[in-house]
Order: structure tokens, then sequence, then C-alpha cells
């Protein structure tokens, strides 16, 4: 495996925890607009939510791989709550079912900000826990800040305080380049800062002025972070996803036009000879 690129469910719903069931839709879409991989919200699942021999079936008629389950988590306490502890440990078994997929785990947002630095501990604590017990089943872990306004991890300085703290033996980070911008900061700075422990990534853009744009219409400099993720190894999925509201309107124009974009300006960077 090398780079491949795939989407994020959140394009179609931007609700990790709203249930939905037309997964095979999506995946159709997936595939027309050229992507190989899908990165789905656990509440996405559907009628594949038990069956994940079903699941790869129907993955596998349209060519395409699971990279990623994204699975959030409120983490309020020092320690896991058992159904916390429970629902980790479901998802761990069920990507165990499907060769190099992700345990992407981002952390809710909260009412507040308040006891930043303690809710910011008890988070890193459980997601280091459960990245240990992927690590122990095979499955790679990974760590997804966001940036809304409660978002626990947002800032420069929120950042630093993960990086600090992430058990980097059993748990990566999945830097997205729009959260990141964001958030007031550089993707592409970030990336390279803390590569070694980058496990998975994510694309969508934003202005300077932080607001979601259609990919390639924002100020995130893309290519150059595609260039540089391949030039120094890095072996795994950008999944790309859109919060705009062409997006919600229609997600599944917004992402066969962000597969035209990718074929056309971030595809020949990973291609031998092309660089």
């Amino acid at each position: 495996m090398t780079i491949e690129f795939g989407c994020h469910g959140s394009t179609w719903e931007l609700d990790y925890d709203k249930e939905i069931d037309y997964l095979d839709d999506i995946l159709d879409t997936v595939s027309q607009a050229g992507f190989t991989t899908i990165d789905i919200q656990y509440a996405m699942l559907g009628k594949y939510s038990n069956d994940p021999k079903a699941l790869k079936d129907a993955l596998d008629t349209r060519g395409l791989k699971l990279g990623a389950f994204t699975v959030p988590f409120t983490w309020e306490n020092n320690e896991e709550t058992e159904e916390e502890k429970n629902r980790a440990d479901f998802y761990i078994e069920y990507l165990g079912n499907f060769e190099n997929a992700i345990l992407n785990l981002p952390a809710r947002n909260g009412k507040n900000r308040n006891n930043l630095l303690t809710r910011q501990k008890q988070i890193i604590n459980c997601a280091n826990a459960v990245g240990r017990r992927a690590y122990m089943k095979g499955i790679t872990a990974s760590f997804h800040p966001a940036s809304p306004e409660n978002s626990y991890f947002r800032t420069k300085s929120d950042y630093q305080t993960l990086f600090d703290n992430l058990d980097t033996k059993y748990i990566g980070y999945t830097p997205d380049a729009g959260h990141i911008k964001a958030g007031g900061m550089d993707p592409l700075m970030i990336i390279k800062d803390n590569f070694k422990i980058v496990r998975h990534v994510h694309f969508k853009d934003c202005s300077n002025n932080f607001e979601w744009k259609k990919m390639g219409t924002g100020d995130i400099d893309f290519p150059n972070i595609v260039k540089f993720l391949y030039e120094n190894g890095y072996n795994g999925w950008i999944m790309v996803e859109e919060e705009t509201e062409e997006a919600a309107n229609d997600p599944d124009k917004a992402i066969k036009d962000v597969g035209k974009y990718v074929k056309n300006n971030l595809k020949p960077i990973v291609t031998e000879g092309n660089v």
C-alpha cells in the first residue's frame, strides 16, 4: 500500500451519531467519483452494523476498501466507562476483518472549554487506553482533533498538550487539514512537525477567514501536503470530505467534484514519474 485517496462519510452526515441506512448509495458514489477507500462513521453502518462480512462483500463488489471507522467518544472520566470500553472493543474486533483499516478516534465537543487541561488529560488517558487495546489486536488507532468553538483540541497550545501526552507507541495522530487551518495553524507545518505519528489523514478546505470551502478554492495548499507525505514515505489513506453548504445540499455532486480535483491535482503527485 502507498498513498490512496478516499472519502469520509461526514460529507453525507456531519452528525457522528445520526444513524442512517443508505450506505450502499454512498459506496456507489464513492466508487463513481474515482476513490478507492472510505472512512465510515460508526452510525452509518446501517444493515452492516453487525455483519462485517457483508460490508466487505459490498466494498469488494465496488472495488473499494475500508480505510477507517470513525468512532467518537465523550470520555468525561480519567478512565473509560464500561459502555465506552465495550463500544471501543466492539469496533476493534469489527475492524479485524479489514486489512489496514484504522480506528479513527475523535472526542466529542463539550458545552464549553471550562477545566480545559483536566478535560484534555481525561480524553487523552482514555484514548491511550483504547489505543493500547487496539494495538494488542493488530489494529492501528489514531486520534482526530477538531476545530469547533467548544472542541477540547482546536488551538496550537491544545495540540501541544495532545502531542505531549499521547502514548504514541500505541496510538497515532489524524491531521485534518481543514480543522488545523480553522484552529489558526498551518496544516503543512503541523503535519511536518508531527509526521512520525501521522497514521491517517483527512482533507477538507478552509479559507484564511476560517470558512469551509470547496476543495481547491480555499487557502490550504493540498498539493504541497501530498508532496511532503509522498516524499517522506507516508503509507496510508488520505480521506477527503466537505462541510460546505453546497455539500450539505448535494453531497453526491460535491464528492464527484472533489474526485475531479483529486484526479487532476493530487493523484499525479503520488504516481511514479509525475512528482
